[in-house]
């Protein structure tokens, strides 16, 4: 069996999704997220970030952690950079975990659990509690995209 763990990152909320398996059967899941206050300086927001996942990395100990991949849109390129370092700590606290990590670009993510390049946030979610037959939905949304990372892992990188 396999435990991998989704990580959608964001600076003012990081989401977190663990699911574990074999193959295309998911035997059970859990999911939360990391907050940061936006008053704190930066560095103090990314620092809590690290030291939180660092700490779920090491007591959960996932064979293999995927996050989503930087991105940047033309009208906000400051929020890519932003995003650039959060994404950052977290490279860095799974190559501190010891963990094979892969990045996995959002629209691909979309396209393979909804078909759907273009999804959006409710739609994934959807998708996502239905493929783990979950009545409730999943809040906040980062924790849903996590599990949809969590899960493209365990289908699609079984054999490392």
């Amino acid at each position: 069996m396999q435990k991998i763990i989704g990580i959608d990152p964001g600076l003012a909320s990081t989401g977190v999704g663990l699911v574990w398996g074999n193959g295309l059967k998911v035997k059970g899941y859990s999911y939360g997220s990391i907050h940061t206050l936006k008053q704190n300086p930066v560095q103090e927001r990314l620092g809590h970030i690290f030291s939180k996942l660092l700490m779920v990395l090491k007591n959960e100990k996932p064979d293999l952690m995927i996050v989503e991949e930087a991105f940047s849109l033309d009208k906000y390129p400051k929020s890519g950079i932003t995003l650039g370092k959060v994404i950052g700590v977290i490279l860095l606290a799974g190559f501190q975990a010891d963990l094979i990590v892969k990045e996995v670009p959002v629209r691909e993510a979309k396209q393979i659990l909804t078909g759907n390049g273009n999804a959006d946030k409710v739609q994934l979610e959807k998708s996502v509690r239905h493929t783990l037959k979950m009545t409730n939905p999943i809040r906040p949304f980062h924790a849903s995209d996590a599990l949809a990372l969590a899960l493209i892992g365990l289908y699609r990188f079984q054999s490392l």
